[in-house]
């Protein structure tokens, strides 16, 4: 039986290329070319470009709708914290949307590391606009699995209204909920997660309406 095994190893190794071929040349070109004919805004990594128009040759790309970016000014519309970090440097430094190093803190909500990201983000939100007595929603002071959402619920873009139009002084607040309401992104099939906006797009949006002076 052994020797049946090796008695023809030329058709071993032509299966072998030929499969080679197929899975590793033809069926990768083939599904690369079905998703830049169907789908070529989300093959490329669906990114957002500044001018709203990733096609012409003032094009600038500055980020992708899949990951998010981190904003801590005033007037802009901050997104959830997030637990990503550099770690190849000693101490660790901070640096929220790395997207490198993707991941959640895996601290315990009963924990006392947990309580107090979650107290620090309560308190820088509360420094930026202390006459907000509205309840914080949930997301703005807690990262999300990955620590690359790039997106915030309709509510936490509402609680940052009033903040937003005091920094800028150039918008009202009424103009700011038509804006949320504008990039509001409905829940998948009407019924599934809840209505959010991307942050990065909103941000973007607010730049052109009401552009800030430095």
């Amino acid at each position: 039986m052994k020797k049946e095994a090796f008695k023809n190893p030329w058709s071993a190794i032509a299966l072998t290329l030929i499969l080679t071929v197929i899975t590793g040349v033809i069926y990768p070109l083939f599904v690369t070319a079905l998703a830049q004919l169907l789908f070529p805004h989300q093959a490329n990594g669906s990114l957002i470009d500044r001018n709203g128009n990733p096609t012409s040759d003032a094009s600038q790309a500055v980020g992708s709708q899949l990951i998010g970016q981190w904003f801590d000014h005033p007037r802009y519309f901050w997104p959830r914290p997030s637990a990503t970090t550099v770690t190849n440097s000693a101490p660790a430094v901070a640096l929220p949307y790395n997207a490198a190093q993707s991941g959640g803190s895996n601290l315990s909500p009963a924990g006392d590391a947990w309580v107090a990201n979650v107290q620090s983000a309560v308190e820088a939100l509360k420094k930026n606009d202390p006459d907000n007595t509205k309840p914080i929603p949930i997301d703005l002071v807690t990262a999300s699995g990955s620590g690359l959402d790039p997106h915030i619920s309709v509510d936490a873009a509402r609680y940052q209204i009033a903040r937003i139009a005091k920094a800028r002084g150039n918008i009202t607040a009424a103009e700011l909920e038509k804006l949320i309401a504008a990039h509001t992104e409905e829940r998948s099939l009407g019924i599934l997660g809840e209505r959010t906006v991307n942050v990065l797009q909103l941000n973007l949006a607010l730049d052109k309406i009401a552009p800030h002076t430095p």
